[in-house]
């Protein structure tokens, strides 16, 4: 099993070599939940992610091997840090990743000067085919999480976390495949026996939770958070999260999407879902940290646009900031206009207008309009219904 000496040594090989992030305290978040938060910003890593941590841990003993040439399966943040270090150390890499991995994360890949290998509709496929390929071409196989250089060089974070914060009684750390819980998991221990580890998974992807806890969640096919979904949890990081961490807890979809857009719009940083699910378990299980004082990790930032858009979307849509709303009135000139000014006096703001003639219950002399407005809450959203409703209109917000 990894140790702390193993945690140490790759302490010293990784300095120079990757960022020291920041661990800072967030008062607004702090107020929000209810306990005092600290975060530790690993998005700001060169490849946004700690996944650069273990891979440059790995990496480093490789070359002091003499190995020339390394593969490994990832669709995104462990290509990118196994890509990166490599080129620095000046081995070769190639990286097998799934068909439906993103463009972006392909060309991001590449720019590392790995040679990408798509193939496979799943990880499993995939991650067949990169075993395959070590065994023919003599290539090192690199494991995303179950290898003790990768989990000793994750355990990092937690030396750096409890140096900037040392009195912290709680770290509350993402799963997939459970290298960094692992890694951090040993490193916490041996620095204060005491302190409380709780591991967080997606509800979509329970994989370690039920190995662990011997339940039988069912599994997903999708999660805003694809850097933790894993569907089978490693062999080394179970033994050592079965040991050594306190509880297992389990968030949804929303939830991560939420704590993705508080960290936007509180912290002014960008963290992909895996790296929100800390903060997800906070606003998931707010009485279970109440007054402690907890460190999350922002594991990575590596979020596609597409999906980032979606998330701001619809969490205005849950704020009322953002709102469809329904107003019917008789069909003559100057209706339109009078509603819009109506809107504009309330202070709300008009994004989309549809009417409706043909599609509607209404009288053939009346007719429904479509509105999306931008409000500043859902009382301000009362007040534009209002508003509408004493100008001798009928208007209900559309769900």
């Amino acid at each position: 099993m990894t140790n702390i000496e193993d945690i140490e040594r790759a302490a010293l090989r990784l300095q120079g070599q990757i960022l020291e992030t920041p661990c800072v305290e967030s008062r607004t978040l702090s107020e929000i939940v209810g306990a005092q938060v600290f975060l530790k910003f690993e998005n700001l890593q060169f490849t946004s992610s700690f996944k650069e941590r273990g891979a440059c841990n790995k990496m480093v003993d490789l070359a002091n091997k003499g190995v020339r040439g390394v593969i490994a399966m990832s669709a995104g943040n462990h290509a990118q840090g196994v890509a990166y270090h490599a080129q620095r150390l000046g081995l070769k890499a190639r990286i097998v990743m799934p068909i439906f991995t993103p463009g972006v994360k392909i060309e991001r890949t590449r720019g590392f000067g790995a040679e990408v290998v798509l193939h496979g509709d799943t990880l499993e496929a995939a991650r067949a085919h990169a075993y395959e390929l070590a065994e023919k071409e003599g290539l090192t196989f690199v494991h995303p999480y179950d290898d003790e250089a990768i989990i000793a060089g994750q355990g990092t974070v937690a030396l750096e976390m409890l140096d900037a914060v040392p009195d912290l009684d709680t770290l509350v750390v993402a799963i997939g495949g459970g290298g960094l819980l692992a890694g951090m998991a040993v490193a916490a221990r041996a620095r204060n026996p005491h302190i409380e580890l709780v591991g967080v998974q997606t509800r979509r992807f329970p994989a370690m939770v039920n190995a662990i806890q011997g339940t039988t969640h069912a599994q997903g096919s999708s999660t805003i958070a694809e850097g933790i979904a894993v569907g089978t949890p490693g062999v080394l990081t179970k033994a050592i999260i079965g040991e050594l961490v306190d509880e297992l807890l389990l968030v949804d979809e929303g939830d991560i999407e939420q704590a993705v857009l508080m960290l936007l719009e509180i912290e002014k940083t960008l963290v992909e879902g895996a790296g929100a699910a800390g903060l997800a378990a906070l606003i998931r299980h707010p009485e279970r940290f109440r007054g402690k004082r907890v460190g999350l990790v922002l594991s990575g930032g590596n979020i596609d646009p597409l999906l980032l858009t979606a998330i701001i979307e619809r969490g205005m849509v849950r704020a009322g900031r953002l709102a469809r709303v329904r107003v019917s009135s008789r069909d003559v000139p100057g209706t339109l206009a009078k509603i819009t000014a109506t809107v504009a006096e309330a202070g709300a703001n008009i994004d989309e207008v549809h009417h409706q003639r043909a599609f509607t219950l209404l009288a053939a002399q009346n007719v429904d309009i479509e509105l999306v407005l931008q409000t500043r809450g859902r009382a301000h959203l009362a007040l534009v219904l209002q508003a509408l409703r004493d100008g001798g209109f009928e208007a209900e917000e559309l769900h």
